[in-house]
């Protein structure tokens, strides 16, 4: 049997998805498959490189990628959509999944500061994510 497959889904693809799909692969260990995607993808941005690093997860092999990767070829158990505009736009008609979710998730690279200011944001937000990973993994250890 193949392991679960969740897809983390938000605008850019440069942030929160990433994290996400980061922390669940940490948390999760091997029976989930982790992924991330976006409608405009952006690249990475480097604090949030950064922010995972802090907590001893690195980035290695992940990069920002188009959700039309994934369209038509990849059957996904889980599709968890980040922000409010793919929840939106996303084209979910087209995506292979089995439940859907919806994370309202602050944007850290939409956050105006100094370089300090902003660095707290995403751990703020890496925390943020890092516990909705944990609490949804103990439900669906509960189920």
């Amino acid at each position: 049997m193949r392991n679960a497959r969740i897809l983390f889904l938000c605008t850019s693809n440069s942030a929160r998805s990433q994290m996400a799909e980061a922390l669940a692969r940490h948390y999760a260990g091997d029976w989930l498959e982790a992924h991330s995607a976006g409608l405009e993808p952006k690249g990475i941005n480097p604090y949030t490189v950064r922010v995972m690093e802090e907590i001893g997860i690195h980035l290695d092999g992940q990069r920002s990628k188009s959700v039309c990767e994934y369209m038509g070829t990849t059957h996904f158990d889980y599709l968890v959509t980040v922000c409010q505009h793919v929840e939106e736009n996303c084209p979910t008609t087209f995506l292979g999944f089995g439940t859907k979710m919806h994370w309202a998730l602050d944007d850290p690279a939409a956050f105006v500061g100094s370089p300090e200011d902003t660095l707290a944001k995403f751990r703020a937000v890496r925390e943020q994510i890092g516990a909705a990973v944990r609490d949804w993994l103990a439900g669906l250890a509960r189920a």
